[in-house]
């Protein structure tokens, strides 16, 4: 699979700290298993992709369903980006959609109280 990635539940969030390409490929699975994650809880959610390679368009709308996905259950969702995600983020104007954030840090900081 060439997207692979480790989960940390806390009391009030989740983080997934995923590694490799969110693309076509992998877009399904991710969906699925972040989308059933969110589901379960904690509804605020960080997703870490500053070791993600490669983000295309099917990785981009899977970002923005998960983003309803946690709002519609009252959470929030924050992502950790790299210079080359942020880029193509920005392509498409959704870094502000899709709450970019520059470190694990600050995403927790944002995160809804």
């Amino acid at each position: 699979m060439s997207l692979r990635g480790t989960r940390e539940v806390s009391k009030n969030y989740q983080i997934f700290r995923l590694t490799g390409l969110l693309d076509a490929f992998s877009e399904p699975a991710f969906r699925k298993v972040i989308g059933n994650c969110i589901d379960e809880g904690p509804k605020d959610v960080v997703l870490v992709l500053s070791q993600i390679d490669f983000i295309d368009s099917s990785g981009l709308g899977a970002l923005v369903q998960l983003v309803k996905q946690a709002q519609t259950g009252g959470g929030s969702l924050q992502v950790v980006t790299n210079p080359r995600v942020t880029q193509t983020v920005k392509l498409v104007r959704l870094e502000k959609f899709l709450s970019l954030q520059p470190s694990v840090d600050i995403a927790l900081e944002n995160l809804k109280k």
